[in-house]
């Protein structure tokens, strides 16, 4: 039915045409989700190795769209919530289920409450981030802190047992892998501080553009050549170098604590209402008032 021109409420909605750079970042994200849940498929068809490619690819995507967002001025609430639905999928419940059917399920229940478990910590990891981004309370050094391992970190060391497993080593007793599995969600859930980097400066001088080009097309070609040897590394490594970052944190704090308190006086000597210094003699009017009002 054609709207009547004489009812403007009745006239259809139209909707303003939406910029490309607004969806560039929101289609890597669903590339994401897409390869998340690749991975589920494929570990079901016993593919692991595969279906872990599937969730390295899908981590790298997942530090793809942030990035290209930024660079191209593509941020969106949409956009925000879709990267934190993906996160949930790719990180929480595929590296679980992933778990659960090449090993968890040896524990019958228990295996399964595990790979619960680490889904259900990584959902609570990405809740608490999300409300904690506009935190007037956090001091300004913990911009380069993570509350906790961040999701794709963890969905990274949880699938450890797996990259042992391609490089030969026998697997692990079921009941070891539930345990380290349930290490990794406790690890994503802690108040744990995890260094980020994101406020590292990113400027490289100019005689160190090539060398650059050349560590990183290095790195590539090890990943790509040995994936399983870099992954177990770099699994490791990150593990290794959590007490380091509590340790960075804690130095941080300890030197933001004595200005604290000087700023809270400042703070309350500020609000404090200024005292009145009038006269407190009696008015005129007070003394010439009737006897009888006296």
């Amino acid at each position: 039915m054609t709207p009547d021109p004489k009812y403007p409420e009745l006239r259809r909605r139209r909707f303003r045409p939406i910029p490309v750079r607004m969806l560039v970042p929101n289609v890597i994200t669903l590339l994401a989700i897409c390869a998340g849940l690749t991975a589920i498929r494929l570990s079901m068809e016993g593919r692991m190795e595969l279906a872990v490619a599937a969730i390295v690819f899908a981590a790298v995507l997942d530090g793809v769209d942030g990035r290209v967002a930024r660079m191209i001025k593509g941020q969106s609430k949409f956009g925000a919530e879709l990267d934190s639905l993906a996160d949930f999928v790719n990180f929480g419940v595929a590296p679980g289920l992933m778990l659960y059917f090449w090993q968890l399920q040896e524990l019958n229940n228990g295996g399964w409450i595990a790979a619960m478990v680490f889904a259900i910590a990584g959902g609570l990891r990405l809740a608490r981030f999300n409300a904690s981004i506009d935190d007037p309370n956090k001091p300004a050094f913990a911009a380069n802190y993570f509350t906790g391992v961040p999701a794709p970190a963890g969905a990274i060391l949880a699938m450890l047992p797996f990259y042992l497993a391609f490089l030969g080593v026998s697997k692990p007793p079921a009941m070891l892998t539930a345990a380290y599995t349930l290490l990794i969600a406790f690890l994503m859930v802690s108040r744990l501080p995890v260094f980020s980097g994101k406020t590292v400066r990113m400027r490289v001088p100019p005689e160190m553009v090539l060398p650059v080009f050349v560590s990183v097309v290095f790195f590539v070609a090890l990943l790509i050549g040995y994936p399983w040897h870099i992954l177990s590394i770099g699994s490791v490594l990150y593990l290794a170098s959590l007490p380091w970052g509590w340790k960075s944190y804690r130095d941080h704090e300890r030197r933001a604590a004595p200005a604290q308190p000087s700023a809270t006086a400042e703070v309350a000597a500020a609000q404090t209402p200024a005292p009145s210094f009038a006269p407190t003699t009696p008015s005129d009017t007070e003394d010439e008032r009737p006897a009888r009002l006296n």
